[in-house]
C-alpha cells in the first residue's frame, strides 16, 4: 500500500501514541499531543486489540469514531487512537472493514502473514516461530511431537512472571501459566478442537466438522498457537496500559488540567486502558468515563478478588463494559485458555469462574448495574459506578472462531462512549 493510499482516521484534531512493549511512549508524538490538548475540552483515547498492524487499527478507529461529530455536534472534542505492538492471526476476518478472504474452517498450518506477524511481536523468536511452522506442516503421529510443540509455545511466549499479568489472585498461580501451557499438550490440543467445532455453531457444522484423530490434533495444536499467543498479548496489554498511558495521562493531567479524558479499548485494549487505571498518579482526576468494547479479561478484574479493585474509584464518572453473548472469542475459547492448571471443570462450567468481561460484564463488583444497550440508549448511561451492558443486539455478527468479538464498529457504541463522558456542545 503506497503512502497515498494509506488508511487514515478522518475525525479532527487526531493525535496517534504509540507505546513499545515496555510501555515506553514515542517521545515525539507525547509532545505534540500534551502540546496541543489544551485545544479541546473532552479527549476520547482508543486502544484497540490484538490487530496486527497499524494499518488494521487505524482502520478501526477510522470506522468506530467516524459517527462522533454527528452525534456531537459542536463540541469540542479530539481523538487519540493508542497503538501498541500486538497481533492477530491474519486468517481472522474482521467484520466490516477487513475485506481480506478468510476461511471459517480452522487451519492447521501458519499461513505466512501470521509467520510475518509472530516474528514481529516476537523478534527474538523467529526461529522457533520457524519450528512451529514446520511441526504444523508435518503433524507427526507421535506424543512426542506434540510435546516438542508445546514446549516450543512455552518458549515463544515466556511464561515467568510479568508486570500486570493476572486479572484475580487465583491466576496468579504457577506464575499465571494457564494450563494451555502446562498440561498434556495432545489433549490441550483435543480440547481446542473440540471448542472450535462448539464456536462454529449448528449453521456451520459443515464446514467445520473435524475429522478424528491425528487431524483434528494438529488443528487444534494451531489453536493452542493462537491461544497461547493471545496469553502473551494479554499480559504485554497489561504492561503498556499501566507502565506507559497511566503515566502519559498523568501528564495530560499536569499540562492540560482542564481536558476531560474518556478511555475506550476493544478486547486487550479494554485490558490496557483498564490497567491504565492502576498507573495513574494520585494527582491525576482527568478520566471522566471509562468504556470497554468486548473485554478480553476477567469478568472478575475490578472485583474483591481482582487486580484491579477499587481502581474504579479512580474514574470521574462511569466504567462500562459491553458484553455480547455472541462473542464466541470470550464465550468459549477464553475460558479454556484462561484455565489455570489443575482446574479440571468441564468447558460448559468454565465461564462462571475464568470468563472474560466481554461475554458477560462485571462480576462480584459492589453497586454494579446491568442494561441493555436499548436502556442507556433510551435513558442514558449512569454518572457513576460499574455498568454492564448487553449489546449483542448489534455486536453479533463474525465468523468462528472468533464470532462478533470485532463487531464494534456501530453508531449506537458511539453513543454509548459519548453518553458515559456526558460529552456535549
Amino acid at each position: 500500500m503506497s503512502a497515498s493510499q494509506a488508511p487514515e482516521v478522518n475525525v479532527r484534531p487526531y493525535w496517534e501514541l504509540t507505546f513499545d512493549a515496555d510501555g515506553d511512549p514515542d517521545v515525539g508524538q507525547l509532545a505534540r499531543l500534551l502540546r496541543q490538548a489544551h485545544q479541546v475540552r473532552d479527549l476520547v483515547v482508543f486502544a484497540h486489540g490484538w490487530n496486527n498492524d497499524h494499518s488494521i487499527a487505524t482502520r478501526l478507529y477510522d470506522r468506530f469514531l467516524a459517527p462522533f461529530p454527528a452525534l456531537a455536534p459542536g463540541a469540542s472534542v479530539g481523538y487519540v487512537g493508542v497503538f501498541w505492538p500486538s497481533m492477530r492471526f491474519t486468517d481472522e476476518k474482521i467484520p466490516d472493514f477487513d475485506r481480506s478472504a478468510a476461511s471459517p474452517v480452522p487451519r492447521t498450518t501458519l499461513d505466512k502473514g501470521t509467520r510475518q506477524a509472530l516474528a514481529e511481536v516476537f523478534p527474538r523468536g523467529a526461529p522457533v516461530v520457524d519450528l512451529l511452522a514446520r511441526r504444523l506442516e508435518e503433524q507427526r503421529d507421535a506424543s512426542s511431537a506434540f510435546d516438542e510443540f508445546g514446549g516450543l509455545v512455552r518458549q515463544l511466549v515466556g511464561v515467568g512472571p510479568a508486570t500486570a499479568g493476572s486479572d484475580t489472585t487465583e491466576d496468579g498461580g504457577r506464575h499465571g501459566m494457564p494450563a494451555m501451557l502446562h498440561e498434556d499438550t495432545r489433549a490441550m490440543c483435543l480440547e481446542f478442537a473440540a471448542a472450535l467445532e462448539t464456536a462454529a455453531g449448528p449453521e456451520a457444522a459443515a464446514a467445520f466438522t473435524l475429522p478424528g484423530g491425528l487431524a483434528k490434533a494438529w488443528k487444534g495444536a494451531h489453536e493452542l498457537l493462537r491461544q497461547a499467543t493471545y496469553f502473551a498479548m494479554k499480559r504485554r496489554a497489561g504492561k503498556v496500559g499501566q507502565a506507559g498511558l497511566g503515566p502519559a495521562l498523568g501528564r495530560l493531567a499536569e499540562e492540560a488540567p482542564g481536558l476531560r479524558v474518556h478511555l475506550v479499548g476493544h478486547s486487550f485494549g479494554a485490558r490496557l486502558v483498564s490497567f491504565a487505571l492502576a498507573g495513574m498518579p494520585k494527582s491525576a482526576h482527568n478520566v471522566k468515563s471509562v468504556t470497554l468494547l468486548q473485554g478480553a479479561f476477567s469478568h472478575y478484574v475490578f472485583a474483591r478478588r481482582g487486580a484491579l479493585n477499587g481502581r474504579q474509584s479512580r474514574v470521574d464518572g462511569p466504567l462500562v463494559a459491553c458484553f455480547s453473548r455472541h462473542d464466541t472469542a470470550l464465550s468459549v475459547m477464553y475460558p479454556l485458555a484462561s484455565r489455570l492448571a489443575g482446574d479440571d471443570r468441564a468447558l460448559v462450567d468454565l465461564g462462571e469462574r475464568w470468563g472474560a468481561l466481554g461475554h458477560d460484564g462485571f462480576k462480584d463488583v459492589d453497586g454494579a448495574v446491568r442494561f441493555t444497550l436499548a436502556d442507556v440508549l433510551r435513558a442514558g448511561v449512569p454518572g457513576a459506578g460499574c455498568v454492564s451492558v448487553d449489546a449483542a443486539q448489534v455486536v453479533r455478527d463474525g465468523p468462528p472462531p472468533s464470532g462478533a468479538h470485532s463487531d464494534i464498529c456501530h453508531a449506537e457504541l458511539a453513543r454509548v462512549v459519548l453518553g458515559a463522558g456526558r460529552i456535549t456542545r
